[in-house]
């Protein structure tokens, strides 16, 4: 019943950033809205983060998994995507690296300029 009840939260805040898609005319996608109510939520404990942990933990999990239907869709584009093939693999290939770099630069600013937590300003 708990996984119930944390699901239904999830749900309802993606619904949520549906119909604010819907109701605003700005071209944020949906579920970025359902993940700044979400994130506004957690940070003002509307949603307690005990309310959602555990179902989220596992919606991470399978999220490779949700990937599987776009992947199959692409072989019915397979003629339209065999002549650029190699370019798709190349611009993926240094896009990750390039996404992981930065990443990991913004990562380690973040870690270096962040504050010892016992101390107060």
């Amino acid at each position: 019943m708990k996984y119930i009840k944390q699901f239904s939260i999830i749900i309802t805040v993606s619904f949520l950033g549906e119909v604010l898609h819907a109701l605003l005319p700005l071209p944020i996608p949906a579920s970025i809205y359902g993940l700044l109510l979400m994130l506004a939520g957690l940070c003002c404990h509307i949603i307690p983060m005990d309310g959602v942990k555990e179902t989220g933990k596992f919606l991470v999990e399978v999220m490779p998994l949700m990937f599987i239907p776009a992947a199959v869709g692409l072989t019915e584009s397979w003629d339209r995507i065999s002549p650029i093939f190699w370019q798709l693999i190349v611009v993926t290939a240094v896009s990750t690296v390039l996404v992981m770099a930065a990443s990991g630069h913004v990562t380690q600013f973040v870690i270096r300029h962040e504050k010892p937590s016992g101390k107060k300003d």
